[in-house]
C-alpha cells in the first residue's frame, strides 16, 4: 500500500491548507497553528525550524498523522487524513511515514534485525518477506554485519542508524525525522546525516525538524516557524 501511495503521479507528498491547530484546557485556549499552508514534492528534502513555542512540534505531530488538525486540510500523498479515525491514522503512520526520533525508541531486548523488522510485522507482512527487507534496510545504512546486536551493544550513532533502516523498510511515502541528531555527537550527527542525504539523492522525501542551523543547511529547501505561523520558505540554490 505504501508503494501505491508513493507512486501517485503528480500529487505532492504533503499538502496543507490553512491548518489550525487549538489546544483547549479548561478557560485557556492555546493556538498552536495559525493557518498553515505548505506543500512539499515527492523527492525534496526539507528542514522545519523554529524556536521553542514556534508550533513546530505541533505540526509535525500533524504531518506524522500523530494529531489532527483543529481546522484546515492536510492530504499525504493525494489523501485526506484530516478527519480519519485512529484506526486510519494508525495503519497510516505503520504505511506511509517512516519515523526517526531523537530518542531512537528502540526495544532494547531485540536485536537490530528484529527492531527493524517490527513495521513490517505490525503491517502483516510474511515472515520471510519482512526478514529479507530488514536486512537489506540494515545492510544499506551500512550495519549488516550487527544484525544480531541489541540496542545496548551500539553506539548512539549506531542505535539511529538502525532507526532510519526501520523508516525506510516500509518504503513509505515519507520520511519523517523529529530533532535525529539531537543525542548525538559531532561525528556520530555527520554519520546520520550523511544517510538522509543519501535518501535524498535516492528520490526519498525527507522532512527534517530541527532547531540547528548547521543540521538543517543539510537540506534543499528550510521552513521557518514563529508563533504558529510560517514566516519564510526558502529553496536553498543549487
Amino acid at each position: 500500500m505504501a508503494g501505491e501511495v508513493a507512486a501517485v503521479a503528480n500529487e505532492p507528498v504533503i499538502e496543507l491548507t490553512d491548518v489550525h491547530k487549538v489546544y483547549e484546557m479548561g478557560t485557556l485556549r492555546v493556538e498552536a497553528l495559525r493557518g498553515v499552508s505548505l506543500r512539499i514534492e515527492p523527492g525534496e528534502y526539507v528542514a522545519i525550524m523554529g524556536p521553542s513555542g514556534s508550533g513546530k512540534s505541533t505540526l509535525m505531530h500533524i504531518l506524522g498523522c500523530l494529531d489532527v488538525p483543529s481546522e484546515g486540510r492536510y492530504l499525504l500523498a493525494g489523501e485526506d487524513v484530516s478527519f480519519m479515525d485512529e484506526v486510519e491514522l494508525a495503519e497510516i503512520r505503520n504505511q506511509r511515514i517512516g519515523f526517526v526520533f531523537q530518542q531512537f525508541n528502540l526495544l532494547p531486548s531485540l536485536t537490530a534485525l528484529r527492531n527493524v523488522e517490527l513495521p513490517l510485522s505490525y503491517a502483516a507482512v510474511d515472515r520471510a518477506t519482512r526478514h529479507r527487507r530488514a536486512r537489506e534496510a540494515l545492510a544499506r545504512v551500512g550495519l549488516a554485519d550487527r544484525l544480531d546486536h541489541r540496542p545496548g551493544e551500539l553506539s548512539g550513532g549506531q542505535q539511529q542508524r538502525v532507526a532510519v533502516a526501520r523508516a525506510v523498510a516500509t518504503d513509505p511515502a515519507l520520511i519523517l525525522a523529529d530533532e535525529p541528531t539531537g543525542n548525538l555527537d559531532s561525528a556520530a550527527t555527520v554519520e546520520v546525516l550523511g544517510l538522509f542525504d543519501e535518501l535524498h539523492r535516492a528520490g526519498r522525501t525527507v522532512v527534517l525538524i530541527t532547531h540547528e542551523a548547521e543540521v538543517a543547511a543539510r537540506a534543499a529547501r528550510t521552513i521557518r516557524l514563529r508563533d504558529g505561523a510560517v514566516v519564510e520558505d526558502a529553496v536553498v540554490a543549487a
